[in-house]
């Protein structure tokens, strides 16, 4: 009888704990829920023009920036800005089921619609004040951004930089997609068109569309109409297509899809490399002052990756056989061991393609009026905006390869998006671009998410600290001197309008910090569900 009773209290506490650790997870989940919306509606009530959004803005709205400061009447398309924001508002709508994300959602949809280009694809930001206004601010702040030279020129086209074209079109395909809404599909046809219209027949594309040719900077020519793999443009393109090609359907984007992987085969140099742009004749070329025609280890091992997974979209190991003398390009490469600061790096950013040398870059001067980039293979004094030594993951690379080219073509195929075996829906829109992995365990999740509530302020705003901001427009640099004061900075004298980083506690109104709270609130209510 006493062993009875005691397992009957034990049964009572058991059940009593349950009840009450239920009791816990639900109210959590109903603050989650109200802290998002609370929050959500601060953007969309406070924050948003038209429907869209900048990156960052001071608490007063007195200043904004998106990768430069932009004027009032401004959204940046370019991540984290718009594209961002309507993503996190229908993954909030998919979770939660309250029409609130979905309306958030199409005012974002209806900004990127007025800003789509006459042809079809967009540029990095949308200005609602129109062509008088946006040709003002290229030449102003733009035009000053010492180390922003794609902001320098106005050119009045498309851009598939930065995933600015691809991504716009990739959110449109969700929104289409999310209710079958026509609204969204004219818009939808127009991107894919462009889209399909700018591919080189080659298979690649240029960083930006329709070709222009009127920007040449210290006498080299105009990169934009270049073949391009720098930031995924290609990548990008070929993700957006495959995902069409699932989502509508339709036969014609194989061929697209098809010539645009091959391209990454005609792409690679005989020596077993790849550089970031290649002009007409296929050749390493520059872009920007500070992007030398150079081989780039990291081009290489991104390249290689690609070209893994291609194998296991087709099939076809004509895409593994590029991948052993690109492996053998990146072992004859490597710094010295002198050279690696402690082992951080393993190479340097770029090699020259006909001597194998490292090319190194540096900058004189302080500002863009009269400063300038040069090049050299001394490893010291590097820039710091944009790296002159990489780290490059050799050994892994070498583990994938090893695991992948072990698979037959029927067993790599598998899962492929481009065959029927393939099972894919809308979630493609994420699977083959959003490789984020929530690594948080349950209860150090819980923790975060604990704080992501308390740190939600009366008014619904996440502040942060250390946002990327600039000088304010002063004119046009007026220091003439080569100086090296600037060598290693992130922007140059006070007529800089390139971004740094405030390092003050001012606070701001950040669009990255409300997705990545976002992201953490829906990943504990899908935990719960």
């Amino acid at each position: 009888m006493k062993a009875k009773r005691v397992n009957v209290i034990l049964a009572l506490f058991l059940l009593t704990s349950f009840q009450l650790l239920s009791a816990q997870n639900k109210r959590l989940v109903n603050e989650i829920k109200s802290t998002m919306l609370k929050a959500t509606r601060f953007m969309v009530e406070e924050v948003s023009y038209n429907g869209g959004y900048v990156w960052y803005y001071l608490p007063d709205f007195s200043r904004q920036w998106g990768e430069m400061e932009a004027y009032k009447t401004m959204i940046w398309v370019q991540s984290p800005g718009t594209v961002t924001m309507g993503n996190s508002f229908l993954d909030a709508y998919e979770i939660t089921g309250d029409p609130y994300y979905y309306e958030a959602a199409k005012k974002a949809a209806a900004a990127l619609i007025w800003g789509q280009s006459h042809q079809g694809g967009w540029n990095y930001m949308i200005d609602f004040g129109g062509d008088r206004s946006l040709k003002k601010w290229y030449n102003t702040i733009g035009k000053n951004g010492w180390r922003l030279e794609e902001f320098q020129h106005y050119y009045g086209n498309s851009t598939f930089d930065d995933g600015v074209t691809s991504g716009a079109a990739r959110y449109l395909l969700r929104m289409y997609m999310t209710k079958l809404d026509p609204t969204y599909k004219r818009a939808l046809d127009k991107a894919i068109d462009f889209i399909l219209e700018s591919q080189y027949p080659l298979g690649g594309w240029p960083q930006r569309y329709p070709l222009k040719f009127d920007y040449s900077k210290n006498e080299t020519p105009d990169y934009s109409s270049y073949y391009t793999l720098n930031d995924d443009v290609t990548w990008d393109n070929i993700q957006f297509l495959i995902q069409c090609y699932v989502l509508l359907g339709e036969q014609r984007f194989l061929d697209p899809i098809r010539r645009a992987m091959n391209f990454y085969l005609v792409a690679q140099d005989g020596s077993g490399g790849w550089s970031q742009q290649l002009n007409m004749e296929l050749k390493a070329a520059s872009a920007r002052t500070y992007e030398p025609a150079g081989l780039l280890p990291s081009a290489t091992f991104k390249n290689c990756m690609l070209l893994l997974r291609f194998y296991e979209f087709s099939g076809e190991r004509k895409f593994l056989l590029a991948i052993p003398p690109a492996i053998e390009w990146l072992e004859q490469n490597q710094l010295t061991e002198d050279q690696t600061q402690d082992g951080k790096y393993t190479h340097p950013a770029f090699i020259n393609p006909e001597t194998g040398d490292p090319i190194y870059v540096h900058r004189t001067g302080s500002n863009v009026k009269y400063g300038h980039y040069y090049t050299d293979q001394n490893d010291e004094k590097l820039l710091r905006h944009y790296g002159g030594k990489t780290y490059i993951p050799l050994n892994f690379l070498k583990k994938e390869y090893k695991r992948i080219a072990s698979l037959l073509p029927d067993e790599a195929v598998a899962n492929s998006p481009l065959n029927d075996s393939g099972e894919y829906g809308i979630d493609i829109l994420k699977g083959l671009t959003d490789q984020r992995k929530f690594r948080d365990r349950n209860d150090s999740l819980k923790k975060r998410v604990d704080e992501i509530v308390r740190s939600l302020d009366d008014e619904g705003r996440w502040l942060v600290e250390h946002a990327m901001v600039s000088n304010p427009y002063i004119g046009e640099g007026q220091k003439m001197e080569q100086t090296d004061e600037f060598g290693s900075t992130m922007v140059g004298d006070d007529s800089d309008t390139s971004p740094f980083s405030d390092e003050t506690e001012q606070l701001y109104v950040s669009t990255r910090q409300y997705v990545r709270n976002m992201e953490l609130l829906m990943e504990y209510l899908k935990k719960e569900n």
